[in-house]
């Protein structure tokens, strides 16, 4: 594709002042850690979500619907992770409030808050390496993955080019302003992100081949089922009753864990209060899961029409290289039907996408390195401004790795497949360690380990299993034999679960003056903490465990609707959507009159 000089005056515009936000917020980030990694705590609910949602529309976020589109059977592939709506809405409900009273600057600080001993200590600076580093460098190296093949199709840009040019500013702002640069960024690249989305969507919708939106439903209608059909037993397991009975509550997903998802966590404490705190999560998971999808969806249904094989993708683009030919790649390789002026703001577009996304993963990356290892274990008596002289240290670092590693990455279906399944079996832990007392220190690391442990048998054996249990087996590319993904997953979630439930009990309870201090703190509900409340009858819970129940019922119903409702509409089913859309309606009301603020919260 070749760009007009228009389409790079919006290019070299917008890059130009993601530079300036991150030069203008420099001084305020540098009064401290709380303003370098949370804003000092005072960012307004719409901010904070809309800060979420721009973190999670990433550039390899339509590659990876396009990817699951093409080879998950359509569109109730995306169930993949459309279900983790369930522990998305769990964070709103049942969690934010409780993150925002706990006060600590970074999630993982919560682990010395919660639990007690050695182990507390183990778990929170193993963690701070293991998700601050390697788990976070693999994220952003399928993020730069995703913004590397984006450069190698529009612009015809060797991957490194693109790395160097689209990090290199991003680490800049990120570097300068910590998360008041990053958060007033996201503002500007969310809504940057959107325009260019839908502007794919239309110019895909308008190709010759496809023939618009009726062209494009009559063509692909196969593909266009909301669940998989019941006849199709292996799609059924694989990408909805996984997914919805085990993955929503058993997997880490970055964005929905209940137990905080690092930037998210991060962003609930950096609000200004309690109630600032849930209506963000909220506000984001709608957004998430309701707003964005259906841009992407359309341009990956359209491309199964325009470049129904990949081999149509290397004949359109001559001088693609070989690795980077994925099914993921058919999302950028359709923005060639763009006009320019179009063209450079969807270029723009989904540089915005990256940098949200890097920028976050860099801020809150550094803040697991540097105040739950560093300033932790390492340097605990240094001042503020040696902290914030390393956290930038850190943060070109962590950018230096993430580059590495997206050149041995293959595409984003595959980087989201092996970040689920190392984490497989760990998501119940945290949703109980909020709720149930006995959960202690050792149940997370024989968690954390077992998972490992679990993917490594997987991968190990994979093939000799799949030989053995046929019905578990997957053909890849090359016709060997391994098993199928969501197999792996169950089977990891699995083990990891028969593993920690009885660590739980073989190990010591957290102490009791940890416990009391934690409740006095934090004032859960629920009768997980009947054991503790006794010796602590002052504190009461502002929280109703069984409204915060409701509304989660309520919340996630409104929001599938929504989901539904726009796909029917779409699709020309109109009795359908409005039908869904009036559910929408009396179940949005009804989500508003639940959470509507009593009169103590206002007086609060």
């Amino acid at each position: 594709m070749r760009l007009s000089s228009g389409d790079w005056v919006i290019i070299i515009g917008y890059l130009s002042f993601a530079l300036l936000v991150g030069l203008a917020y420099a001084k305020r980030a540098g009064r401290g850690l709380a303003d370098f990694f949370v804003s000092g705590r005072s960012l307004p609910w719409w901010i904070v979500g809309t800060s979420m949602v721009a973190t999670t529309f990433s550039t390899d976020t339509p590659n990876l619907v396009t990817d699951i589109v093409r080879t998950k059977g359509g569109v109730s592939g995306n169930w993949l992770w459309w279900a983790f709506l369930l522990s998305g809405m769990m964070t709103v409900f049942l969690y934010a409030r409780m993150w925002r009273r706990s006060g600590v600057l970074t999630d993982l600080e919560f682990y010395e808050l919660r639990y007690s001993g050695r182990a507390a200590a183990f778990v929170r600076g193993f963690r701070a390496i293991y998700l601050g580093v390697f788990f976070n460098v693999l994220v952003m190296g399928s993020v730069t993955l995703a913004a590397t093949k984006i450069g190698h199709i529009l612009f015809g840009w060797k991957p490194w080019v693109m790395v160097v040019l689209c990090g290199s500013v991003a680490l800049a702002y990120s570097v300068a302003s910590g998360l008041w640069g990053v958060v007033i960024t996201d503002l500007f690249q969310f809504a940057l992100a959107m325009v260019g989305a839908f502007a794919a969507a239309y110019f895909s919708l308008s190709h010759a081949s496809v023939g618009g939106l009726a062209g494009l439903v009559e063509k692909t209608v196969e593909k266009l089922t909301f669940f998989p059909r019941v006849g199709d037993a292996e799609l059924l397991i694989s990408v909805f009753v996984i997914p919805l009975a085990v993955s929503w509550w058993a997997m880490w997903y970055p964005g929905s864990e209940p137990g905080g998802a690092a930037y998210v966590a991060q962003r609930m404490l950096a609000a200004k209060n309690e109630r600032h705190s849930m209506l963000s999560t909220l506000w984001f998971n709608v957004a998430h899961y309701a707003l964005r999808p259906w841009p992407w969806i359309l341009v990956a249904l359209a491309s199964t029409i325009v470049f129904p094989q990949l081999g149509d993708i290397k004949s359109a683009f001559p001088g693609i290289e070989e690795r980077l030919v994925k099914d993921d790649i058919a999302y950028p390789a359709m923005l060639k039907f763009l006009p320019h002026g179009f063209l450079g703001l969807m270029a723009a577009s989904l540089i915005a996408a990256y940098m949200s996304t890097i920028d976050t993963h860099l801020n809150w990356g550094t803040s697991y390195v540097v105040n739950d290892f560093y300033k932790r274990f390492v340097r605990p008596d240094a001042t503020d401004k040696h902290y914030i002289a390393v956290s930038r240290l850190i943060t070109a670092g962590l950018m230096i790795l993430a580059c590495g590693v997206s050149f041995l990455l293959v595409s984003a279906l595959k980087s989201f497949e092996i970040m689920l399944q190392v984490t497989a079996g760990t998501g119940l832990v945290y949703l109980l360690r909020w709720y149930w007392w006995r959960v202690n220190a050792w149940s997370e690391i024989s968690a954390m380990l077992a998972a490992v442990f679990g993917t490594a048998i997987f991968w190990t054996f994979g093939s000799s299993i799949a030989t053995q249990w046929k019905f578990m087996a997957e053909i890849d590319e090359r016709g060997v034999a391994h098993i199928a993904v969501h197999w792996q997953l169950l089977g990891t979630a699995c083990i990891t679960t028969l593993v920690w439930l009885p660590v739980t009990f073989m190990t010591r309870p957290t102490s009791r003056a940890t416990l009391l201090k934690f409740y006095r703190l934090v004032r859960p509900s629920g009768p997980g903490w009947k054991q503790i409340a006794p010796e602590a009858l002052e504190v009461k819970s502002p929280d109703r465990f069984t409204r915060n129940l409701l509304s989660w019922v309520v919340g996630c119903l409104t929001v599938y609707c929504a989901l539904f409702a726009t796909g029917s509409l779409l699709y020309g089913r109109l009795t359908a959507g409005l039908i869904l859309a009036a559910i929408f309606v009396i179940s949005g009301i009804a989500l508003l009159r639940i959470i509507r603020p009593s009169s103590a919260e206002k007086h609060a």
